[in-house]
Parts: C-alpha cells; structure tokens; sequence
C-alpha cells in the first residue's frame, strides 16, 4: 500500500544529526500515542507537553508523566540532541529550519482523515523507528477491531469533541461514526470537518443522538433545548488522534450504536 504521508526526511547531515544521541523526541501527541506502544520506554527520550494535559491527552496521564514533556520549541528539542524528532505537520516554519540546520532528522506526520491513512501512518511510524513488527501487530488490532465492529447505516448522530465544536464530514472520527452505523448529521447543518455547532442551530432538526465528551455549559444548554435527544459520552482522551486510538473507540461507538436497536 503506498502511503499519503510524508516519508522519514532527513535534515541536513551534521555529524551531530548523524550521531544523534537522545534517542526520540516528540513534538506531536498523537505520535506520543503510538510511539508509548511501539517501544521501549528507554528508547523516548520526550513526548509532547499535550500528552500531559488531562484534556488533550489520548494515554493516561500516569504513562503519559512517566517521561519527559517538551512544548516543542527549537531551544527544547535541541538540547536533547535526539535521533529523531517526531512532529506535526503544522509545525512552524522557524522550527522546522532551526531542526534542518543542527542536522536533526525529522518525521512530521499530518492528521489523518480517513481510516486507511491513519493505518498507513502507524506503518510509517514504525518503520521509521524501526519497529516494523510492533507496527504490523498494532495495524492487525486495529484491523480486528474494524471487523467486529462494522455495521450498515443506521441513525442519524451528532458527535461533539468539545463544548459546541461538532465534527463533520471529512474526518476521521466521521469515517469512524459512519464505520459503526451512525450518518453524521453534521451535513445536514451544512457543517464540513470542525466546526462550531450551537444547540440553538440543530433544535428544529435534532439528531437520533448526540455523542460527547459531556460537562459544560454547552452540554448543559443542548440537554434544555434538546430535552427528548439522548446524550451518549465519548471520553476526550478518544476524539483526538487515530492509530492504536481508533481500537477503544471504535469500541466504544459501536456501543452506543448497538444501544440504539434498531
């Protein structure tokens, strides 16, 4: 299978780039969620400061504080001297440069938006760490998982990441929700990937359900206008990245989908 994402780019050729010395570091926490599966702990030298926030992480906080947190900056990562450093594709350009001119090699991995291109960047991780194997494995747990938990279209759902900020086509979680039953209601309200989505919008349309991280004003606002809609919870540790995360919530989709009957 060929890969949508960028390939490992090796920056500049410093013998201090070659050499390396602090083993990985990561700058993106959805990396952090599948290099804390891949490896050995002695071979991460830091994981992304995100990983350490209760409400952006996608591993438990007590894996997450067993390493080295970094906010990403040029200064950070440099004083590591890393063999790799494992970032974002949004990561500034000043950053970037600072990481080609000290000869650091660099993966930097996009978002995915559908299943099969956050499989490929498991691949792409693994390769590039050198654990094709562990890569593999946690490719077939996700494959296992799209297989016990595929269903044909059902109900219409609304699924919130957060406050009002609802999720819509062209996502990864929308491919996930369509996987497991759901129809993303999101287009009915003319809404594409991320966007905000205020209870006052949808209440004359409502959804068969609404899935959300739950807590908050706009939780509390949606349960008084939308009084007849049930609200399912999606923890937020599992709206934000993909890889080994899909597994629990596929899981935890196909549940509330299997709630619902018919």
């Amino acid at each position: 299978m060929r890969s949508i994402l960028p390939l490992l780019l090796l920056a500049g050729c410093s013998p201090h780039g070659a050499a390396g010395g602090g083993g990985i570091v990561s700058t993106n926490p959805c990396a952090d969620a599948m290099l804390v599966r891949l490896l050995p702990p002695s071979r991460i030298a830091a994981i992304s400061h995100y990983s350490q926030d209760e409400g952006a992480t996608s591993i438990s906080l007590a894996v997450a504080r067993r390493f080295r947190a970094t906010a990403g900056t040029a200064e950070e990562v440099l004083t590591l001297s890393p063999d790799l450093v494992v970032a974002s594709s949004f990561t500034p350009v000043a950053t970037r440069e600072a990481f080609a001119r000290a000869g650091l090699k660099t993966l930097y991995l996009d978002a995915p938006q559908t299943i099969e291109a956050s499989r490929a960047q498991v691949r792409d991780l693994a390769r590039a760490v050198g654990a094709t194997a562990a890569g593999e494995r946690m490719v077939a747990r996700i494959d296992r998982t799209l297989a016990a938990t595929r269903a044909p279209a059902g109900p219409s759902a609304l699924l919130y990441i957060a406050g009002d900020l609802a999720t819509g086509s062209g996502t990864l979680l929308d491919a996930m929700m369509t996987h497991v039953g759901f129809r993303n209601a999101a287009a009915r309200y003319g809404l594409s990937f991320t966007g905000r989505l205020p209870a006052e919008q949808i209440v004359g349309a409502p959804p068969a359900v609404v899935i959300a991280p739950g807590g908050g004003r706009a939780a509390m606002l949606r349960r008084r206008l939308l009084p007849g809609v049930p609200e399912a919870r999606l923890p937020r540790s599992l709206v934000n990245c993909g890889g080994p995360v899909m597994v629990p919530a596929l899981r935890r989709l196909a549940a509330i989908r299997q709630g619902m009957g018919r």
